[in-house]
Formats: structure tokens, sequence, C-alpha cells
């Protein structure tokens, strides 16, 4: 993380909700890609995600498989039918805390 350590609690529910929003997902897009949507904010490194994304996949919230891309393995990241529900519940859930938050800090 570069610039805010508040994130850390929230990296696996921001890895469904990018999960969800695409067929599949490499690694590397999933950092960059929460990279370009909070403009650089959100730096998420390897040591932080790929423990998340073996947890997520020993849980049975999402699978990988093995692609060739120029003749290189790329491993990608989909999300199960467990791992969809989970993340409705988490957005709902992450949603009510935020709105929350914005509550006590506009006091």
């Amino acid at each position: 993380m570069k610039k805010n350590s508040l994130y850390k609690g929230t990296l696996q529910n921001i890895i469904l909700k990018l999960l969800s929003k695409e067929v599949k997902m490499y690694g590397y897009q999933i950092t960059q890609r929460a990279k370009e949507l909070t403009e650089g904010e959100l730096e998420m490194t390897e040591g932080a995600l790929y423990p998340l994304l073996h947890k997520l996949e020993s849980d049975g919230m999402i699978i990988s498989e093995i692609q060739k891309i120029n003749g290189r393995d790329r491993k990608y990241y989909l999300l199960t039918e467990k791992g969809k529900t989970q993340q409705a519940e988490k957005e709902t859930e992450m949603k009510s805390y935020l709105l929350n938050l914005q509550t006590i800090f506009n006091l």
C-alpha cells in the first residue's frame, strides 16, 4: 500500500469486487485496476495480493486457471458462485459501513 493503511482491512472485498466486474483477471491486472480506479492511492503489493488470492481460493471464493500467453503461463482468477454471493454480501456491508463513517465524520 502506497499511501493509506486503511485499505488493508478491505483488500479482500476490493479483490472480490474487481473480479465481479470482469470475467477473469490475473494478479498484476488486479493491482493495476485498483491503482487506476483510486488514481494511484491504492498500490497493492504482491506481498499483500497473492496471500489473499490464495486464501480466497482455499476458501472456495475464487478458482484459478492457467493460460499460455505469448508462450508464458498466466494465472487467471475467477469468482465462484460462493464468491459471487460473498461479494454481494460484503458490498452491502461495506456500503453501510461507509455511510456510517460518512455520518460520523460529517459531524
